[in-house]
């Protein structure tokens, strides 16, 4: 970066509106149980026994910040994907 280039200053206020608050919600498998993450967090939200549990923590928050919900195998991988936002291309039927 040359001394012509200039950031722009980061403001707190976009993070929070843009990342924080809609974070896609991940159940992933935890050494305790099921956990619940958001996208991009190295914690967890919450962490219960079942992946059952965890499902239903997910889909509230996925709900109540209009994000999606992954759900993921005991492997790892994404078995399921639900989205819980104004969809702009909604399924036709």
């Amino acid at each position: 970066m040359g001394p012509s280039h200039q950031r722009r200053p980061f403001l707190s206020s976009e993070k929070d509106s843009e990342v924080s608050n809609k974070r896609n919600q991940h159940v992933v498998p935890h050494a305790d149980g099921w956990a619940v993450k958001g996208a991009g967090s190295e914690r967890a939200t919450k962490v219960v026994e079942t992946q059952r549990e965890a499902i239903g923590i997910a889909r509230g928050i996925a709900q109540n910040q209009q994000t999606e919900m992954l759900i993921h195998g005991e492997n790892g991988r994404i078995r399921e994907r639900n989205s819980y936002g104004s969809d702009p291309h909604p399924p036709k039927g």
